[in-house]
């Protein structure tokens, strides 16, 4: 049987497996529709089960051993040439991604997807630049050996499904991992096309395999399979429950981030324009971004002055075509989602709490929610302590700098922070102080790839980036030699 591919803006995309360097099908399937225009059906997409995730994990296991024999190296200049495809395909990639889950067309062209190649290089470089610890202890010679671990399943979720693909597999293939990598289904199909490029670039078959379908049916078989040694996940806290009782079962090491509820702090000696303009920017895909600073915690002092600037910079959002440069706000990726996000502001009017702006589906109609602020009556509020994911802030106010800080730590949440401040002693203390995996201050989404990225709490477990990612993805090993020992 052939492969079955679709024309998504003018890209042709399989919406088969990708198994063992060959596309493979499913009896049954699932549709993917684009937020930008729900009315229109952009793929029957192939739904794997069980079996689907046992040919993958075979395919993974039985290419392990010969990835995981060439140096690292050797597996950098795969990764390379991956890269460079990517590249060359920034365009097709972009558009493919736009319309299957509805960023910007702009921000995937100019940032998003290059990102994806510079997520490959950077690991493929620092784990061939990797030095062993070598030491001398007790009269022997001793050494910190990196062994490949095995097959490693990557579950990425919808809001973000290149850059966190490419996030994940460039350090478990960098480490000389094999992957089974599994979208979320409802933006699965930049997945598929990374396995066209990476057959492109000449990755070796079933190094990079592709599974499709829905979580509950062949991600929980891919990671019940005692042969994956790896799980890496990004989503929610429930879906991380049980599948890190699978992992915890099988022993197998398990990182999960599952985003955040993180506190945008202001500070009366802020720059309150700067502040105030990238509040508002946290409308940015609809608030479908787990970083995102979504209580706005504002010093009493400043509070009306900031108001009065926010409201200006959220009123120049233009809600519309992520394809249209002039947007600034897009729609929410599915009408389940968006009507999650209606019923949490439903909630809090019900409640009490004072809609200060939006608090409605958008008046032009499709799968848009309005920006929306809210002022809770108490910290309490499943407003405040439960993510929304989507376009709707918070907005408390705090008399002194002891009161913000237990305020931005009154969340199970501890992904992410953003401070405001004029005093640089200010930022460290309050930097320090907030419990959270990264903190940002007086800047936004500024990232290195070499730091350790994670939340605190239920925001997640375990690190990536950098040496961490590649740690988590190799069992280590000490050698140790009687000294004086000869050949």
């Amino acid at each position: 049987m052939e492969d079955e591919r679709v024309e998504v803006a003018g890209v042709e995309v399989s919406t088969w497996h990708a198994i063992g360097g060959r596309r493979v099908g499913s009896e049954a399937t699932f549709e993917v529709r684009s937020p930008a225009d729900w009315e229109h059906r952009l793929a029957s997409v192939a739904r794997g089960d069980a079996a689907t995730a046992a040919q993958a994990v075979d395919a993974a296991t039985v290419a392990f051993p010969g990835w995981a024999a060439l140096s690292a190296g050797q597996r950098a200049t795969h990764l390379h040439r991956l890269a460079d495809v990517i590249d060359a395909e920034v365009e097709r990639i972009a558009a493919v991604e736009c319309l299957d889950m509805g960023m910007r067309h702009e921000s995937l062209v100019e940032r998003v997807v290059p990102r994806g190649a510079a997520n490959l290089r950077n690991y493929a470089d620092l784990a061939a630049a990797h030095e062993e610890r070598v030491w001398s202890s007790k009269g022997t010679r001793n050494r910190v050996i990196r062994m490949p671990a095995g097959p490693a399943v990557i579950i990425t979720p919808w809001n973000a499904p290149w850059m966190l693909a490419t996030w994940k597999l460039a350090p478990a293939l960098a480490a000389g991992n094999t992957v089974i990598l599994k979208p979320a289904e409802w933006s699965p199909l930049s997945a598929s096309l990374l396995a066209d490029l990476a057959e492109r670039a000449g990755l070796p078959p079933g190094v990079l395999n592709v599974v499709q379908g829905i979580g509950e049916e062949v991600g929980a078989a891919l990671v019940a399979d005692r042969r994956v040694r790896r799980i890496s996940f990004t989503g929610s806290p429930e879906a991380a429950r049980s599948i890190g009782a699978t992992a915890a079962h099988n022993i197998v090491p398990f990182t999960a981030e599952l985003g955040g509820k993180g506190p945008l702090m202001v500070f009366a000696d802020a720059d309150l324009d700067a502040a105030a303009a990238k509040a508002a920017g946290q409308y940015d895909d609809s608030g479908q971004v787990c970083l995102a600073g979504t209580r706005l915690l504002v010093e009493r002092s400043v509070a009306e002055p900031f108001l009065e600037r926010f409201h200006a910079a959220a009123d120049a959002h233009v809600l519309g075509d992520p394809h249209d440069p002039a947007t600034t706000v897009t729609p929410v990726i599915h009408p389940e989602h968006l009507e999650r996000i209606a019923g949490f502001v439903d909630r809090a009017r019900a409640e009490g709490h004072e809609i200060l702006r939006g608090g409605h589906l958008h008046e032009g109609g499709g799968l848009f929610y309005a920006p929306t602020l809210i002022a809770p009556r108490d910290n309490d509020a499943e407003i405040v302590q439960r993510e929304v994911f989507g376009p709707v802030l918070t907005f408390q106010t705090f008399e002194d700098e002891a009161e913000a800080i237990a305020l931005a730590n009154s969340t199970e949440y501890g992904l992410s922070a953003i401070v405001y401040t004029g005093s640089q002693a200010r930022a460290e203390r309050v930097g320090r102080a907030v419990r959270a995996g990264t903190v940002w201050v007086n800047t936004f989404l500024v990232r290195d790839l070499t730091a350790p990225f994670g939340g605190c709490g239920i925001s997640g477990i375990g690190r990536e980036g950098g040496d961490f990612a590649l740690e988590f993805h190799a069992d280590l090993k000490t050698l140790q030699i009687l000294e004086g020992s000869t050949d």
